[in-house]
């Protein structure tokens, strides 16, 4: 519990065997009341490796999607009771021991959506991270904030918190099947920024792994596309 709210943190993970681990045991337990781990179709020792570091797994049996991954963890937030959702990426890029970073704005100013940026001042950004995805993720954000009417530095980073009872508002549709993949991030972020929730950035690092063992799970084509469609489709009212 952190300041009197109960925070789970999601962790949706994709043959991550030896970085699920480290996310897991780096998660700081006198913040974290559960450390969720969201097994997408794994066939390596993903689930294992994170059950032996104390996480909680659901495993869910096929790969669905990062999306799809996510939205487990969001209904075992709901069924559970838990306050606050953080989701953070299952390669071991972000950092666990900053989510005091995420949390004091919701817990502190009331905030309801808090977005790790690397690239806001104080944020941190390294490693084997590609060079188009360096491009990719400084544009994003730019189109994002066109259609959402804010200016924004952040778009693309899975690191984010937020008060769980966001989700009861059923204008935030998270159940569309066009949202199993990339999509839901981007389409989370744009709806919360559309309907006026109270949402800030704070920095944070994002240090990609060597590329040896494995940077990034994204496809540049399709991936990319996906997480170009919810600007489209939202900012034009094609989707709800």
């Amino acid at each position: 519990m952190y300041k009197g709210r109960r925070v789970i943190l999601i962790a949706p993970a994709y043959n991550e065997e030896v970085k699920i681990a480290e996310v897991v045991r780096r998660a700081p337990r006198d913040i974290i009341d559960t450390v969720l781990v969201v097994d997408d179709g794994s066939t390596d020792g993903t689930a294992s490796a994170a059950r032996d570091k104390g996480a909680v797994v659901i495993s869910l049996g096929a790969v669905l999607g990062v999306g799809a991954a996510i939205r487990t963890g969001f209904d075992k937030a709901k069924a559970e009771g838990f306050d606050i959702a953080v989701v953070i990426a299952g390669n071991n890029k972000d950092a666990p021991e900053e989510i005091t970073r995420l949390l004091d704005p919701i817990c502190d100013d009331n905030m309801d959506f808090v977005m790790g940026s690397r690239w806001r001042e104080g944020g941190r950004h390294g490693g084997d991270m590609p060079f188009y995805r360096k491009i990719a993720t400084r544009l994003h954000p730019m189109l994002v904030g066109f259609f959402c009417g804010k200016r924004i530095t952040e778009s693309t980073n899975g690191y984010r918190a937020m008060k769980v009872s966001v989700l009861d508002d059923k204008r935030i549709d998270l159940r569309q099947a066009w949202l199993d993949r990339y999509e839901l991030e981007v389409y989370l972020l744009m709806k919360v920024l559309r309907l006026g929730y109270r949402c800030t950035e704070v920095p944070v690092s994002k240090i990609y792994p060597p590329k040896a063992i494995g940077n990034t799970k994204m496809k540049p084509g399709i991936d990319w596309w996906r997480m170009l469609r919810p600007i489209f489709l939202i900012g034009l009212g094609l989707r709800k």
